[in-house]
């Protein structure tokens, strides 16, 4: 265990946006954590951000950075195909692990490293970072305390507004861990059992797709093995929304991430315009305006949900405390992704419990016709 007074030193393998933008302006901002060394394959970039952040230490190759004494902990945001095998070292190298999600690219690299990670005694967190976004934590204390009564139905949609020009490669392709279905799709397969505790039973799921890009856009319905009703809308390409709907019987809760004053209850036997909520609302915005005010400095909630998400993973270090957002999380949202990946191809419900054990290719209309029938 670390003393409670002492920094982390922390590496960062892989230098992308997801580490610029996110990560690595979240541990500059913790007081717990110095960021000691990154490593790149693209030694330009590699000397951007490391310049730019003000990095002692680069390494094009990260098993150099492994290997550096002064790294305690390793933060993995390098393309999912690759998530196993750097995983793998820096567990032998004997580092603690943050690792982005999705967690890998088959069952049975989850279940490797699950074991890799049962027989060391260092923390392994997997990056769902929308788990410590504040409003999300406000409204799954409201659904497990019960204030909406049994859960019915819960829908989302996750947008990002990107452009395909500026993505990389493999984010556009599902054989190389890219694809909404995968990619973007883990947030929320974790996100049902984070809110309700109970496994998804079954998947459907209909995925736009051409040569250029695979899964966009994407639909994915499901339902848990109590019978709550899933629906979630996936894009890179469509304008930026990142929104839950989770409707009980005795409320409905709406929650926007991208808001500071994003969630709003509607009780039963009301609806969101009737001047009763409108001034409820109204009070909730003045009541988080300071709020606002504050974390805007640092990006906003969502952007916070990283440094919340590093904290946490600093304070299991120091404390020797467990991680809240395991390994054994990180599969059962991979375990859907996979039944709903067949779910698409074959254009039929899939069971998560017969998922197939590794990513299968995008199939075009013609074979995916065939392979309905040959089941």
């Amino acid at each position: 265990m670390a003393p409670m007074n002492k920094r982390i030193r922390i590496g960062l393998i892989g230098c992308g946006k997801v580490a610029v933008n996110k990560h690595l302006p979240a541990l500059k901002s913790l007081r717990e954590a110095e960021v000691v060394a990154a490593a790149d394959v693209d030694s330009e970039r590699l000397d951007h951000v490391t310049h730019a952040f003000q990095i002692e230490k680069r390494f094009v190759d990260y098993a150099d950075l492994l290997q550096d004494p002064a790294v305690e902990a390793v933060g993995i945001c390098v393309p999912l195909q690759f998530h196993f095998e750097v995983a793998s070292a820096a567990l032998d190298a004997g580092k603690h692990v943050l690792l982005e999600k999705p967690l890998v690219m088959s069952l049975d690299e989850a279940d490797q490293l699950i074991e890799r990670a049962a027989n060391t005694d260092r923390k392994v967190l997997v990056g769902l970072n929308k788990r410590w976004h504040r409003l999300v934590r406000q409204a799954r204390e409201m659904v497990r305390g019960g204030k909406l009564g049994p859960v019915r139905v819960i829908n989302a949609i996750h947008a990002t507004g990107h452009h395909k020009r500026y993505m990389p490669a493999w984010r556009l392709h599902r054989e190389l861990g890219g694809g909404n279905l995968i990619e973007n799709g883990t947030h929320w397969y974790d996100m049902w059992h984070f809110f309700l505790g109970s496994d998804v039973k079954e998947v459907f799921a209909v995925s736009g797709a051409s040569e250029e890009e695979d899964d966009e856009p994407c639909i994915v319905t499901g339902q848990t093995a109590d019978g709550v009703f899933l629906n979630c809308v996936l894009s890179d390409l469509l304008p930026d929304q990142n929104e839950i709907e989770i409707l009980g019987q005795e409320a409905i809760l709406r929650v926007s991430l991208h808001r500071f004053d994003g969630l709003e209850s509607i009780p039963l036997h009301s609806c969101a315009g009737d001047l009763r909520n409108r001034l409820a609302n109204m009070a909730q915005l003045f009541k988080t305006l300071p709020h606002k005010v504050l974390q805007g400095r640092h990006g906003g909630d969502y952007n916070a949900s990283f440094r919340v998400q590093w904290q946490h993973f600093i304070d299991c270090i120091q404390q020797d405390k467990p991680v809240e957002c395991t390994l054994e999380d990180g599969r059962r949202a991979l375990q859907v992704a996979l039944a709903a990946v067949l779910s698409a191809n074959t254009g039929r419900p899939v069971k998560v419990a017969q998922a197939p054990r590794q990513i299968l290719p995008v199939l075009r209309d013609d074979t995916k016709i065939a392979a309905g029938r040959d089941e």
